[in-house]
């Protein structure tokens, strides 16, 4: 197709949307094919103007419908998003509710800003000034930046668990899936040089090559936040969704700054305070407001507090790896949000580490195993991970249950203790 047949094509909208997606989808696959980036963008600018975040989400749900691995649009992610970078439409609200102080865009934006300005004006250019002589000298104060930059994850976990279920639940899943799986590179590349700063014998050009990876890929997702996430959810969300991100959003926390303000929407929200599901579970509990299980009789509140008090995480999902149910443990190891309940579980796990919750489901499933058990090191913490097959009487699969324990106190008795502690005899 010529440019000028392109062009004409633009006085039906329908027929352009449909245009603009053989385009965007050949762009990526001449990416794909090794194509060079440069000759690709050349080719991009001459065929459209600007493209919007929602074609963007469903070139790449295109691609996964047809074949391709959500890790290969991940490889390809850095390059395609500077290829767009410059030619994404931005979705203006006429409301403007998410430029008020504590709504969770603000939020997202404030914390970008942060975290760029701490690359911008204090990590990178201590980078640079290293010298081979200087690298012992500086580590410790490069450390102290890089341990503030470890807060992004908590950006990530807030887009991860509370923004992707919501863009799930409107058919939105290649995009997060994508992103999910940049995310953990970026947590990774961090990592990585947090390491080489802090072991012996790193060199001051080691040390700037890893850094500018790192910053490279961290200020690309600032980008694809800001001009394909953001503008994606705002056109998508209702008001009622943002009231219920914001309240979830405490559950995880905040990356190096905090909102200034709690958001209040112009209107009032008829729901989502504090206890109002609690109260709808217990009233819909039974007529009384009891459960009654087998070994024993509870109100909706004992066994709610019950559950939370003990010093584990539990959840479980059904039959079809839906997630039903998650405690709420003072001793919370990972981060849990409302947004979670009815998502598939194969959601809530990064790209990297799908195959294996799937491999442990489908043995649970074929009735091969009953349990599996892992652990992992989190700095002083010992993280005990176990999954456990939910039967019926006659063994037929209802769900999965997983339990999780901080066990390094527990590996740390010795002897044995009889008697009760002396403050406790005191008090």
């Amino acid at each position: 197709m010529t440019l000028s047949e392109y062009i004409d094509n633009r006085s039906s909208e329908k027929s352009n949307r449909a245009e603009r997606q053989k385009v965007l989808k050949d762009i990526i696959l001449q990416l794909h094919e090794g194509k060079d980036p440069a000759d690709v963008k050349n080719e991009f600018a001459k065929l459209i103007d600007g493209v919007s975040a929602s074609e963007i989400s469903e070139m790449e749900s295109g691609l996964v419908a047809e074949g391709m691995a959500i890790e290969e649009i991940q490889k390809l992610c850095d390059v395609h998003a500077e290829i767009f970078r410059g030619a994404v439409t931005q979705i203006h609200t006429t409301s403007k509710e998410e430029e008020k102080p504590g709504h969770p865009v603000r939020v997202l934006r404030e914390e970008n800003f942060a975290i760029e300005s701490l690359l911008k004006n204090k990590l990178m250019p201590k980078v640079a000034a290293l010298t081979d002589a200087s690298v012992a000298e500086k580590r410790y104060e490069l450390l102290e930046d890089v341990n503030l930059l470890l807060d992004i994850d908590k950006h990530y976990s807030r887009k991860e668990n509370i923004f992707f279920p919501y863009m799930e639940k409107y058919g939105i899943s290649a995009p997060p899936k994508v992103m999910w799986g940049v995310d953990d590179e970026i947590r990774a590349l961090i990592k990585g040089f947090k390491a080489l700063l802090a072991g012996p014998g790193a060199t001051a050009a080691e040390l700037q090559e890893a850094a500018d990876a790192m910053n490279a890929k961290i200020l690309d997702m600032i980008f694809k936040e800001d001009s394909i996430l953001i503008p994606m959810l705002l056109e998508t969300l209702t008001e009622d969704e943002w009231v219920e991100i914001a309240l979830d959003s405490e559950e995880i926390g905040y990356c190096i700054v905090s909102p200034e303000a709690k958001w209040k929407p112009s209107r009032m929200v008829p729901f989502g305070a504090p206890g109002e599901a609690a109260a709808a579970a217990e009233s819909s509990a039974s007529a009384d407001g009891l459960v009654r299980m087998e070994t024993g009789i509870l109100s909706v509140d004992e066994l709610t507090r019950l559950l939370n008090t003990l010093p584990i995480d539990m959840t479980f999902i059904d039959k079809d790896d839906t997630v039903k149910y998650f405690s709420q443990s003072a001793e919370r190891i990972f981060p849990r949000t409302k947004s979670v309940i009815g998502r598939s579980v194969q959601n809530c796990h990064p790209p990297s580490s799908v195959h294996v919750v799937e491999t442990i489901l489908e043995a649970f499933k074929a009735g091969r195993k009953d349990h599996e058990h892992f652990w992992i090191q989190m700095g002083d913490a010992m993280i005990y991970i176990r999954y456990f097959a939910v039967r019926d009487d006659q063994g037929a699969y209802l769900g999965t249950l997983e339990v999780t324990q901080n066990i390094a106190p527990i590996k740390a008795i010795e002897g044995q203790k009889r008697l009760l502690s002396e403050d406790f005899c005191e008090g």
